[in-house]
């Protein structure tokens, strides 16, 4: 029977009994015939052979593109992926900023910014001056511990990475990661380098990308002792330092290839944060920083564990200021200097400077002596010396009491009235016109004009030698003998021997109303020492590159004559008063010949000194910035002060010698006119005396010495002497010492001027013509 499904088709009965499908192998129809339990096929043909049975699909098993294996390898796939694609993506960011970067056929090492090298006479370092502060080193000049150390903290695999350090990189991200904050790069001194030398501080993937190209560029180019090199030549240290020379000089005052174990941990230290870090700053986080330092070099066996204890049980020194020494005056001269000498500096250059390094620390700590000893009290807060060589080399220069305070050169930069420091000149221009050191004057109240000069103790000494006059420094004799000799003439003379400031032709030019520094001052001071030749004031020496070649050497080796041989001897035996018994005596120096002259301005704004031995002449100026009066503070009390501390500490050692003309004036025994115990070659030693040319003795005589006439411009004609009366006959006046109870015997001429006030009948003397009476016509 047929039956039907249960979808309702119709099932056709089959050999087996069950239902027939599509897919059964074979199924009866109208040609079969069944026989023998066989079918067979009508007409006897065999049936088609069996086809196989498709197989069935297998299910997935549960462990199958499933489960924890399947996870990893859907992961590993997809990592795969991703990194090719990071990898395209990275490649191309590096081939963008590449593009963005000059061809790399023109990089090129930037030169270092060119470093001035300022040495003493002994060769040893003043200052460095330039944008890096110090010198380039090359590393087996520089100190063994200072890369050591750099290596240790900074890079430990520097020598064999190849300019970027990967595993530094993941090392410094874990840490980072573990810190919760940034606490370690992961930059090598390569990327350090490159970033220095070539690109911007600033942040940025670009500036990364760039920075790693430049290093590679680097590692090709140059060998890793080059780049190690480099790096510790340019790398910033703090405090305006660039290059471990100038850290080094700058954090504690010796040269980098002098370093020690500790020194170089402090600076490799610093690279960290240069600021936070500064030994000047704060030494206790320096030297934290430094210990950590010596850890990481014994763990990379740099040093053994006992140096490491001997270098942490030291103490660490607190840095003082760089800034600090009278030598950065000195450094700033040179660098204000030097583009007159050889023009911009290209290249590092060596300046070999006139300055004595044990003068200098002598010069500058004589004023800090007597300023912290008296300054206060007398209102006295700045101070400045100048010592010149008789070749006009600065020996000492100290321009202001401390540099880290002012690095203003008080000694150089500022122009002061000098007071009666520049009576000298005054002296020396009436010698030059005829007058003698025994030539008397009369120290009275004295008009001229609308002026009237007073002495600084308002007395009067009357009739005095000029020798006298100059000791005690009389302004109403220096006042007449400006107005006898002419302001001009005095002018001419005082720029003859080196002042260079203008200078106003006036009567007050005598009590040193112009202005002028103290170097030039001091300058023209040495011609009286050296024996009348000219000392131009210069503090460079020679000037040279890194490689010995000479771009400057000075040329003051011979000098010009600017004073006569017999008006140094004068005025240098005329000055010797002034310190034996005049308003200097605070400057005496046992066992030396000194001279010199004090000077004071109105109200003790300014107070000077300016004397000399036979080896240094020294200015020294004592003072306040802003002008403030000191309280009755004299060029015999601060300034004579400081000036023998620091000259006693100059001479110390030395064998004294005699100033030029052995400082005496005597009277030749066959005229009685002065003469100086000058040797005739203008050196001291000889024993043969030098005598005065015959002086005019007439007023006519005069008038030709001071207007010129026959030689007189070159034959610096001496004045007729005076003679007083005594019992034993007439003689010289003697020299500076006579004239204490106002010598009323003496006689001669009188000084142009109105000198003097009223006089009783029994003291008037008969009016004399004068030199203004003949010149006004009266």
């Amino acid at each position: 029977m047929a039956g039907r499904g249960r979808s309702g088709d119709r099932i056709e009965p089959s050999f087996s009994g069950r239902p027939a499908r599509d897919d059964d192998e074979f199924s009866l129809d109208d040609d079969d015939r069944i026989a023998g339990g066989r079918s067979q096929r009508r007409g006897g043909a065999k049936p088609p052979p069996r086809r196989a049975a498709p197989r069935r699909r297998r299910e997935p098993r549960e462990h199958d593109g499933g489960g924890l294996f399947g996870f990893m390898r859907r992961v590993t796939y997809w990592c795969v992926v991703l990194f090719i694609w990071a990898g395209i993506g990275v490649a191309g960011l590096v081939v963008y900023y590449g593009s963005r970067m000059p061809s790399a056929s023109t990089w090129a090492i930037p030169e270092r910014p060119p470093n001035v090298k300022i040495t003493a006479v002994d060769g040893s370092v003043i200052a460095n001056r330039g944008a890096t502060g110090g010198e380039a080193l090359s590393l087996e000049n520089m100190s063994p511990y200072i890369p050591e150390a750099v290596i240790a903290i900074e890079d430990r695999r520097f020598y064999s990475h190849f300019g970027v350090d990967p595993l530094g990189l993941g090392r410094a991200v874990v840490t980072n990661l573990t810190a919760g904050h940034m606490v370690q790069g992961g930059s090598t001194l390569t990327q350090q380098l490159a970033k220095n030398l070539f690109l911007s501080p600033e942040r940025t993937l670009e500036r990364k990308v760039q920075e790693v190209l430049l290093s590679l560029w680097l590692e090709q180019k140059y060998t890793k002792d080059q780049i190690l090199a480099m790096y510790l030549n340019r790398v910033f240290f703090g405090s305006n330092a660039y290059g471990v020379e100038a850290a080094s000089r700058r954090y504690f005052n010796k040269s980098a290839r002098d370093v020690n174990l500790g020194e170089a941990a402090v600076l490799a230290g610093l690279l960290k944060a240069p600021s936070r870090l500064s030994p000047a700053r704060d030494a206790e986080a320096a030297n934290a920083r430094a210990q950590l330092v010596l850890a990481a070099m014994s763990e990379q066996g740099f040093i053994t564990d006992s140096e490491v204890k001997t270098a942490m049980s030291q103490t660490p020194a607190s840095a003082k200021s760089y800034w600090s020494g009278a030598g950065h005056y000195v450094a700033d001269m040179v660098m204000d200097a030097l583009p007159g000498l050889i023009g911009d500096v290209k290249e590092d250059v060596i300046v070999d400077t006139t300055i004595d390094k044990s003068l200098e620390k002598k010069a500058e700590q004589s004023l800090v002596d007597v300023l912290d000893k008296e300054g206060g009290k007398l209102d006295a807060s700045q101070a400045a010396l100048v010592s010149i060589d008789g070749t006009g080399a600065i020996r000492a220069l100290v321009g202001g009491r401390d540099y880290a305070t002012s690095q203003f050169n008080r000694a150089v930069k500022a122009k002061r009235q000098p007071g009666s420091s520049f009576k000298p000149f005054v002296y020396a221009a009436a010698l030059e016109k005829g007058l003698t050191p025994y030539s008397v004057f009369n120290d009275a109240p004295i008009r001229i004009g609308d002026w009237t000069p007073e002495n600084y103790e308002k007395k009067y000494n009357g009739e005095v030698t000029l020798a006298t006059a100059l000791a005690k420094s009389l302004n109403t004799v220096a006042a007449q003998l400006v107005m006898y000799d002419g302001p001009d003439q005095v002018i001419k003379l005082a720029h003859r021997l080196g002042i260079e400031s203008e200078l106003q032709p006036n009567a007050s030019i005598a009590l040193g109303t112009s202005e002028v520094s103290l170097m030039e001052l001091t300058a023209s001071y040495a011609a009286f020492m050296n024996g009348g030749y000219k000392a131009t004031p210069h503090v460079i020496r020679r000037v040279t590159t890194a490689e010995g070649k000479v771009l400057y050497e000075n040329t003051y080796d011979s000098p010009p004559r600017v004073l006569s041989e017999q008006i140094v001897a004068q005025m240098d035996a005329m000055m010797m008063g002034v310190i034996d018994n005049g308003t200097g005596k605070s400057a005496k120096i046992p066992g030396w010949q000194a001279a010199g002259k004090t000077g004071t301005t109105q109200n003790s704004r300014d107070a000077l000194f300016v004397g000399f031995t036979s080896n240094l002449t020294t200015g020294v100026w004592f003072g306040n910035d802003d002008g403030k009066p000191m309280k009755k503070v004299t060029g015999g009390g601060l300034p004579a002060k400081a000036w023998k501390e620091f000259m006693i500490a100059a001479h110390k050692g030395l064998s004294p010698a005699p100033l030029f003309g052995n400082g005496q004036l005597i009277a030749d025994p066959n005229n009685g006119q002065p003469m100086v115990q000058v040797p005739a070659d203008g050196q001291l030693g000889s024993g043969q005396p030098m005598t005065a040319e015959a002086p005019p003795s007439t007023i006519g005589g005069i008038i030709s010495g001071v207007f010129g006439g026959d030689d007189n411009a070159n034959r610096y004609p001496q004045a007729p002497v005076r003679q007083r009366a005594t019992s034993s006959g007439n003689g010289p006046v003697p020299p500076a010492d006579i004239a204490e109870g106002g010598g009323s015997n003496y006689e001669g001429v009188i000084p142009p001027g109105n000198v003097g006030g009223p006089q009783t009948t029994s003291s008037v003397q008969p009016r004399r013509t004068t030199l203004l009476d003949l010149i006004m016509g009266q």
